[in-house]
């Protein structure tokens, strides 16, 4: 059952006349926001219109009829809809059918329609026929229905084809497309792919998302101070991040003292002390959804680093530098490992999981293992301009006090790199020692 369909020639259409008259209509960005909230020398409608032409190109070029889309970030990425983020990260119910050629129909939670329809991307919403069956355990029950519905749109837009992409799907819903003649394949990773090069209005987002953490970072810095704790710091954080436009944060790996070794460690009760290191990752969802994800280490004052602590930081500023310096457009994956800063012995248990790796959307394509994981870890593949990475560094010795971690954000261009994190690094690290 169609909910709302765009018929701008309708006399009847009484859902189209209420959303024409509806505030978001007139929005350039889509309704999404009715606000100043993003900037405006992004253009919204090139945003969303350049990376669905992205999307269509690949699905022509690999022989999918459609696509139907379960991940909110690829949802997003494909139409520029945003509805309930988090709900829908852990419950796979609300979906999209996109096909080579024709309308995109949006399956969606009841009631929020509205939400999404004043976006051009989208012609038409219905139920989901999924909406449920995540906390009623009817998968079996709502299998059929869902399945019957989308192959019925496959042989009606596909183009002759049934050749059907799946980024997240139950097996019950993927068995019950089958039956029914459609050809499923998982396209997560082709999606990723097809992500991973970006459009100039992607990195303007992500330019913009990266200010914003970077103010976040700036009002941490300024608060530490002994008895502050790891999660007073993860709050102002946050704050900050939510004032200058940003969503949410993707982690909360933010921790001092003995807790900053090893890494991964998540933010906590735990006070500072003066003299103590405090290490942060941004992950930060900003600007249209775009992310930002730089890391860095900071003391706790009063006083100045210990001889030790500025070793730690110097290695890891000269792995990132490094890092960054041997990145060319055209290079392969496999060569930025084998080129790669050589960690020090001691240092290399506890090594961060990857050389560097893709930014968009959240942390994405390619993921660029060391040398010494890329058979276990590492694809093959070549860096191309417009690919966005950030490069990392986490410098602790197993069973040492503290650590440090450090990591930048970088476009690659025609020609090289250009730095998009742009906070400093702290010079009492780095000066020399006398």
């Amino acid at each position: 059952m169609s909910i709302v369909v765009f018929d701008p020639d309708s006399t009847e259409d009484v859902d189209f006349k209420n959303r024409m008259r509806h505030p978001a209509a007139a929005d350039p960005a889509g309704g999404m926001w009715l606000s100043d909230t993003e900037p405006s020398f992004i253009d919204a409608d090139a945003l969303r219109k350049g990376r669905l032409a992205k999307l269509r190109a690949w699905m022509r070029e690999a022989g999918y009829g459609a696509v139907v889309l379960f991940d909110p970030y690829n949802q997003r990425y494909a139409t520029g809809s945003r509805n309930m983020f988090g709900y829908f990260l852990r419950n796979s119910t609300r979906y999209f059918f996109i096909p080579t050629e024709g309308p995109i129909v949006l399956f969606e939670y009841p009631q929020s329609y509205h939400v999404s329809m004043v976006l051009d991307t989208i012609d038409e919403a219905r139920p989901s026929k999924l909406v449920w069956s995540s906390v009623s355990g009817r998968d079996d029950e709502t299998a059929g229905p869902f399945a019957d519905e989308i192959a019925e749109l496959l042989k009606a837009h596909g183009g002759g084809s049934m050749k059907l992409g799946l980024d997240r799907c139950g097996h019950l819903q993927a068995l019950a497309l089958e039956k029914r003649g459609c050809e499923v394949r998982d396209c997560q990773g082709e999606i990723l792919a097809v992500r991973a090069v970006k459009t100039p209005e992607e990195i303007k987002c992500l330019q913009v998302s990266m200010a914003g953490a970077e103010a976040a970072v700036y009002a941490v810095r300024e608060a530490i101070k002994p008895g502050v704790s790891e999660n007073d710091l993860f709050a102002i954080m946050y704050h900050e991040v939510i004032r200058q436009g940003g969503e949410f944060i993707e982690t909360r790996l933010l921790t001092s003292g003995q807790r900053t070794n090893p890494w991964f460690n998540e933010a906590s009760g735990r006070k500072i002390r003066p003299g103590e290191l405090l290490a942060l990752d941004t992950d930060t969802i900003g600007c249209y959804g775009y992310y930002s994800d730089f890391s860095r280490t900071f003391r706790c004052g009063p006083g100045k680093p210990t001889d030790y602590q500025k070793s730690l930081y110097r290695m890891a500023h000269d792995q990132v530098q490094h890092n960054i310096s041997i990145v060319r457009p055209g290079m392969a994956f496999r060569e930025i490992a084998e080129k790669a800063w050589k960690i020090p012995d001691r240092f290399v248990d506890q090594r961060y999981t990857s050389v560097m790796h893709g930014v968009g959307m959240h942390g994405e394509t390619p993921f660029i293992a060391h040398a010494m994981d890329y058979e276990t870890y590492g694809r093959d593949g070549f860096v191309v301009p417009g690919m966005v990475v950030s490069v990392e560094s986490y410098i602790g010795e197993k069973g040492g006090r503290e650590g440090v971690k450090l990591e930048d954000e970088i476009l690659v261009t025609e020609t090289g790199t250009e730095l998009l994190s742009r906070f400093p690094y702290e010079d009492d690290f780095l000066e020399e020692q006398v």
